[in-house]
């Protein structure tokens, strides 16, 4: 199962020579051992006015996660991601967990929570997307349709009050990426108390694939695993 890694200095010239060599985004990724949407990401999110460079692309990189350690100095641009993130219905816990995989921001999923309190106080609507916020979901009887749902899943409504509290290990968070084209994606899971996170990739979009990631990810945890809340 592929891995989802922050790049260092070293593989960032690796990409350079191999984007010299001709390689494009797919090939370099399989070069590389990282997923396609990395690639893609890095030099979306790291070039300059001449392209994608990388010294310039490790500068920005460093640049962009010292400013944004704990929400200190938190640019425009930073905040815009964490927002946009919480527009896709990401808990704040969520979003701090993918930001940090990502390795490209580092903030706390507090101060996510103190902005989106923020920003309901100044009229805005980034409140409505948190769970909290949002109708309970509609229960089905016997017989209807439930395709695309995990198989014996319990509705979050129904969960012990002790997961919220967070005073015990072994209750997980889960977060699925589609690729681009719903090619594939990612899967991550977050352990709620310690934050520890693990993340897979995802080859189908179904239900059953998102199972079997989640599976494999939490084998080596399974005594330390009370509940799963997969988005």
């Amino acid at each position: 199962m592929k891995q989802y890694k922050q790049l260092t200095s070293g593989q960032r010239y690796q990409i350079y020579g191999l984007k010299q060599a001709g390689l494009n985004q797919t090939r370099i990724a399989q070069k590389m051992g990282v997923d396609k949407s990395t690639i893609s990401r890095e030099f979306r999110r790291n070039k300059g006015q001449r392209g994608w460079r990388p010294k310039q692309a490790q500068s920005l990189r460093d640049e962009r996660r010292q400013a944004c350690i704990n929400g200190k100095q938190f640019s425009s641009e930073c905040w815009a991601e964490v927002e946009r993130l919480i527009r896709e219905d990401l808990s704040p816990e969520q979003a701090a967990n993918r930001l940090e995989l990502e390795g490209e921001l580092q903030i706390s999923h507090e101060a996510i929570y103190r902005h989106v309190t923020a920003d309901k106080r100044d009229g805005g609507d980034l409140h409505q997307h948190l769970r909290s916020q949002k109708p309970r979901r509609k229960r089905y009887a016997s017989g209807q349709e439930r395709r695309g749902m995990i198989k014996n899943r319990v509705s979050i409504d129904e969960r012990p009050e002790i997961v919220d509290q967070k005073t015990r290990m072994g209750d997980w968070e889960g977060d699925t990426v589609i690729g681009k084209n719903h090619k594939g994606g990612l899967v991550t899971l977050a352990e709620r108390k310690s934050r520890y996170v693990l993340a897979g990739h995802l080859r189908s979009k179904h239900a059953e694939g998102v199972t079997t990631v989640t599976t494999s990810l939490l084998s080596p945890h399974k005594d330390q695993c009370h509940t799963i809340n997969i988005r």
